[in-house]
């Protein structure tokens, strides 16, 4: 079982398109502003795309966050 403090931090991240949701864009808008295709965006959101670190810091900035508060697709 987790220590409560890891539990609660863990309820406060979200997933990668809720936080995109939130800051009103779309995939295609993501797309537009990190230079990639929707399609990566997709694989991104859905844990498809493996080994892409790099995507994951651009997508906390855009979503003015941080890994921390990211739930990142296993």
């Amino acid at each position: 079982d987790r220590h409560p403090e890891e539990r609660r931090k863990k309820g406060m991240q979200m997933s990668l398109k809720a936080l995109r949701v939130n800051a009103g864009l779309t995939q295609q808008d993501v797309a537009d502003r990190l230079g990639i295709s929707r399609t990566l965006v997709i694989e991104l959101e859905n844990g498809t795309k493996k080994d892409k670190d790099v995507y994951y810091y651009a997508l906390a900035y855009l979503y003015n966050t941080d890994l921390d508060n990211m739930i990142i697709p296993s």
